[in-house]
Order: structure tokens, then C-alpha cells, then sequence
């Protein structure tokens, strides 16, 4: 199976290895738009690829097994594109890739932006919510359109997120004959849907007053909305160190809340995964809200009680439990879940579940720590401390094999 990768310039941008393999191909598998880029001397097959795209590939593949084959893709197949799902399905020594400028490569020569330095955000099947987490002053961002909405819609996120004054400017079309630039402020945007073909290019800047959003744990407690249950911004920040997410990793927030540190956690990196158990149906929406509002859109929301609708779940690389600590067979029904190596970080603030969980480390081993913070306030014409609630908190790691429970470490 050879892999083609082809841009807005069509047939006449293709290196001549590339179409020799698409004038021998007794079938071409490809996008609509990009399957008529072709010209008639391209005698095989063409198959437009259904939707949803992923799913029918081992189908497609299967169907058209033994005959000469080639798949168009989006300039670089391996870039937000097809070649992943491919290389999956086939394997890397089933597929010769021929790749073509993508349109990142592009938009940069354009813009004059070093592409080491360029973040991209794909909105092609993607939530463009995840835009958020890339949202930092001085930043340079390409997003990958989704149609010709695109850039309405990204303008219309930056304001909402307080980067209305950020530029943007839409390139249509790259490499092709109908070359475009759009250019504006999201605050401003003027410009009607173009056309579809597009990546929309921001250089970030944050409005006056808005609020600002670190790249750390640690979130001013105002980026959430909450109804009291959340885990405070100097306890949060110390508690994701504890769980020290890495990047592919999958937690379990029990007792979610607001879902802070299910957030965080998928904001340390883009690849993080999070499971939210929240009993609370309201709670759980908001969970949803806070989500989507912080550019983490991915984060599962289970809405019910634990341990009870903790089966079933994925195995977590992590577990945090902000809550429902006295909650018969809860901490043991998360223990069980980890895996050997596998993190379990509990806070609380009540003496009975602090009694609980000194009940577990003497058994499982770990540290215990106690978390105090206190604010400076005014004391009448003058400043004094008030303290908050201190946090108790246990942190344990599950041993990697069978060692006695003082050989776990925090």
C-alpha cells in the first residue's frame, strides 16, 4: 500500500514518484476533495472514505487486500492525518509513504514563524476546546480548520477565554492557486466563512483583566466554577505533585467536585487522561463545565457513588480521592485498582478520616503529611494571619512487587 500525500496544489505539486504510483494503483482510497484532484490518466478505482473514517478502515483494507493500492492524504499522512490509523491497521512495513509539505509546513514559510516554536491544535474531529490549554501571552498557535467555520469559531473562543485582542489571520488554500489570507483581531473578527480549506494562525494576547492561567498545577481557585467542594489552589498544586502525572497516564479524581485535579492533571500534559467520579449530578455538570471552560474537554465524567461505579473503569495509573473517604470498601476498592507502581494520593479534613487513612499507612506504608495555609487579612487597621482548614493528606505508592508494605514509597 503506498501512501500519497497531496496538497491544495494538486496533481501539479506531486513529485513524479508519487503519481507513478497513483497512475498504477488499481484502487485509490482518499477524501472526496482530494480524489478529484486527480486527473483521468489515474485509471484505478476510486473510493471516497466513509464516515467515521477510523472504523472502516480494516474493512476497506481487507476488501481491496492483494491489488494494487494507494491512499491519498492530506499533505504529511503523518500529521493529523490518515497514516496513523494506517500504520496501525497494517503496520509501518505495510505502507510506503510518500509525503507532501503539510499545511503547518506551509502556514510557517508564510508567516515567517520557526516551526519549532509553533504549537498546533487540530479542530479536524477534535473539540476546538482544547485551544484553551495552549492560551499564553507571547504565544503563536496554528489551528487545523475543521470547514469553513473555523476561524469564526476560534475568534469567538479567544474572546470568551480573554484573548480578544490576539491577531488572527486565516490562510486558505495553501500551496493552491487560490492562495488566501484573512487578517483581523479576535475582538473584531470581520471577515465571513471562507473557504473550508484553511488554518487559522494566533499570535495570543491576553486581555486586560482577564485572568491569568499558569501552565502549572496550581489554578487560581476563580478559573473554576464551584459550589464550595474544591480542593484549594495551594493544596491542589501540592497534591498533583504527589500524584506526579506523566505524560499517557490515566486518573482516577474520586469524589470530584469541581474536578480541579482531574483537570490539572490532563493539563500537564496533552496526552493525560482523567476519570471524574462524582455522586452529585449537579456537580458532575459542572465537572463537565470547568472541563470544557479549561481546554480539557476529554475528561470522562462518571456521575454515581463509589466504590460502586468504580467497576468497570479503565486501570488507573493514579487515583486521587478528595472524598467519601469513610466510605465502606472505598479505599480499598481503589487500591486493588492500581497497578504495581501505580499512586494513590487521599486528602481530608475531618479527624475520622484522618484516623482512616493513618489506618493505611501503617498498612500500606507512605507518607502523611499535613497541609496548612494560612491568608494574610485585615485585622483592623492592620494585617493578621487567617488560618484555613488543614489538609491531612497520604500519599502511597504501590509497590512494584511483592515486598512488605514498608518497602512502598510516597
Amino acid at each position: 500500500m503506498t501512501v500519497v500525500g497531496i496538497g491544495a496544489d494538486g496533481w501539479g505539486g506531486l513529485p513524479e514518484a508519487s503519481r507513478t504510483a497513483l497512475r498504477e494503483a488499481e484502487a485509490v482510497l482518499g477524501g472526496g476533495r482530494q480524489l478529484e484532484l486527480l486527473p483521468a490518466e489515474c485509471r484505478g478505482e476510486r473510493v471516497a472514505w466513509p464516515s467515521p473514517l477510523r472504523r472502516a478502515v480494516p474493512r476497506l483494507l481487507a476488501a481491496y487486500a492483494g491489488r494494487r493500492l494507494a491512499v491519498l492524504a492530506s499533505g504529511d499522512p503523518f500529521h493529523y492525518g490518515v497514516g496513523r490509523a494506517l500504520a496501525e491497521e497494517a503496520g509501518p512495513g505495510g505502507l510506503r509513504v510518500l509525503p507532501h509539505p503539510s499545511s503547518v509546513s506551509y502556514a510557517c514559510a508564510r508567516l515567517g514563524w520557526p516551526l519549532e516554536d509553533t504549537e498546533v491544535v487540530s479542530a479536524v474531529g477534535r473539540p476546538l476546546a482544547r485551544l484553551a490549554v495552549a492560551l499564553h501571552p507571547g504565544r503563536r498557535l496554528l489551528v487545523l480548520g475543521s470547514g469553513a467555520g473555523t476561524p469564526v469559531e476560534v475568534a469567538a473562543l479567544l474572546r470568551e477565554r480573554g484573548y480578544g485582542p490576539s491577531r488572527v489571520r486565516v490562510l486558505e488554500q495553501l500551496g493552491g492557486a487560490g492562495e488566501a489570507v484573512r487578517d483581523g483581531t479576535a475582538d473584531d473578527w470581520p471577515h465571513p466563512p471562507g473557504d473550508p480549506l484553511n488554518v487559522v494562525a494566533v499570535e495570543c494576547r491576553r486581555a486586560p483583566g482577564a485572568l491569568p492561567l499558569g501552565a502549572v498545577p496550581g489554578l487560581p481557585d476563580e478559573a473554576y466554577e464551584h459550589d464550595g467542594q474544591l480542593t484549594k489552589r495551594h493544596v491542589r498544586a501540592a497534591t498533583l505533585a504527589a500524584l506526579a502525572p506523566a505524560p499517557g497516564e490515566l486518573l482516577w479524581d474520586v469524589g470530584g467536585g469541581s474536578g480541579s485535579v482531574g483537570v490539572e492533571w490532563m493539563r500537564a500534559h496533552p496526552s493525560c487522561r482523567a476519570v471524574a467520579v462524582e455522586r452529585d449530578p449537579l456537580r458532575a455538570e459542572r465537572i463537565t463545565r470547568n472541563a470544557h471552560t479549561l481546554g480539557v474537554p476529554a475528561l470522562r465524567v462518571v456521575s454515581g457513588a463509589a466504590p460502586e461505579t468504580l467497576a468497570g473503569l479503565p486501570t488507573p495509573d493514579a487515583v486521587f480521592v478528595g472524598g467519601g473517604l469513610t466510605a465502606p470498601g472505598l479505599l480499598d476498592a481503589c487500591w486493588d485498582a492500581l497497578p504495581p507502581g501505580g499512586r494513590l494520593v487521599a486528602n481530608t479534613v475531618t479527624l475520622e478520616s484522618e484516623a482512616l487513612l493513618a489506618e493505611r499507612r501503617r498498612r500500606h506504608g507512605g507518607e502523611l503529611v499535613r497541609l496548612a495555609v494560612a491568608h494574610a487579612v485585615p485585622v483592623g487597621s492592620f494585617t493578621g494571619w487567617r488560618q484555613a482548614m488543614p489538609v491531612t493528606q497520604w500519599a502511597v505508592r504501590k509497590p512494584l512487587t511483592a515486598d512488605s508494605p514498608s518497602g512502598a514509597q510516597s
